[in-house]
């Protein structure tokens, strides 16, 4: 099992922590992989915790400017190659509580660079990543595990990416850790910040 080996990240004004390595190589392209995240529910009498799995699609045009398209909990992307299945807004229940997958193999060809983040809903006071117990995603591909992560490093952040999927010259889809935490960003204006990871 491969998961981030994390090494601190000093960045602009904005970021919290991160840093980025390569995870699978160049010559094996990634067919249809999936990402999973849980978290603990909150006490009761206290707001719900809900977290987001957000997926920014950038074009080749733009690697790092505005997004091509994003994949939430209310969008879709438009050819139906990054899916999300969202089973709890709570935390609670068995397993993971949203699962995104993306399918390498058709995606379209203008595209260059799939950002994943992290997003915490704010809807009554901060929440921030130290206060949501248990938050831990996951990468895999079939029955292999290629990443996962447990948010240890970016507990001040209130969003975060944690993996950048990106076209390598051979046409190859290689996974890069992209760890970066962003203070006080709620889950729209995040998505808008997601083109600045440099990966």
């Amino acid at each position: 099992m491969a998961g981030w080996d994390f090494r601190p990240w000093h960045g602009p004004s904005g970021y919290v922590t991160g840093g980025r390595t390569a995870m699978s190589t160049p010559n094996k392209n990634l067919g249809t992989i999936e990402i999973r995240l849980k978290w603990d529910p909150s006490p009761l009498g206290e707001a719900a915790h809900d977290l987001d799995l957000i997926a920014a699609a950038f074009s080749a045009d733009d690697p790092h400017g505005a997004p091509d398209h994003l994949v939430h909990f209310d969008a879709r992307s438009p050819d139906g190659t990054i899916h999300l299945q969202r089973e709890s807004r709570t935390g609670q229940g068995l397993g993971f509580d949203e699962v995104m997958s993306l399918e390498f193999e058709r995606m379209s060809e203008r595209l260059d660079r799939i950002v994943i983040g992290v997003a915490i809903q704010q809807r009554n006071g901060t929440k921030t990543f130290s206060g949501i117990p248990r938050t831990e995603a996951e990468i895999v591909e079939e029955y292999d595990t290629l990443a996962t992560y447990d948010f240890a490093e970016v507990g001040d952040a209130t969003a975060a990416t944690i993996a950048v999927f990106r076209r390598t010259e051979s046409g190859a889809w290689q996974l890069e850790r992209a760890v970066r935490g962003f203070a006080d960003a709620d889950p729209d204006a995040f998505a808008q910040l997601m083109g600045g990871v440099s990966v």
